[in-house]
């Protein structure tokens, strides 16, 4: 039996204090954070197709137009794995759940559209 591994899409959110702080941080703080990155990035191995980036500058799009926002949507990083269950295995105890109480991870699975098959 052939197994289809899926992709989850992870969202990392964290009150804005929490980005404020990342935003001050010495170069030898920015390194210890990095370095919990690199150490989780190891651990996850192939399952990480893409580590993610920061984001930040959040623009609400409407019909009737758009204008800046405010998200506690901090980052992202894209996982593959065979399930769900396997994927919330990767995020498990997660260093970004430590910054702060109110941090939290959500991770979204990529469903399939037969219909855009081969577009």
């Amino acid at each position: 039996m052939k197994t289809t591994m899926g992709r989850y899409i992870v969202l990392y959110y964290a009150p804005l204090s929490v980005a404020e702080r990342f935003a001050q941080a010495t170069p030898e703080e920015a390194m210890v954070g990095m370095q919990l990155w690199i150490d989780w990035a190891q651990r996850i191995g192939s399952g990480l197709v893409d580590p993610g980036k920061p984001l930040g500058n959040a623009v609400n799009v409407k019909a009737s137009g758009t204008s800046p926002t405010q998200t506690n949507i901090i980052g992202m990083s894209i996982l593959q794995a065979d399930s769900m269950d396997a994927a919330l295995v990767m995020v498990n105890d997660h260093h970004h759940l430590h910054w702060a109480e109110d941090c939290e991870i959500v991770v979204l699975e990529e469903m399939p559209i037969p219909e855009m098959a081969g577009v």
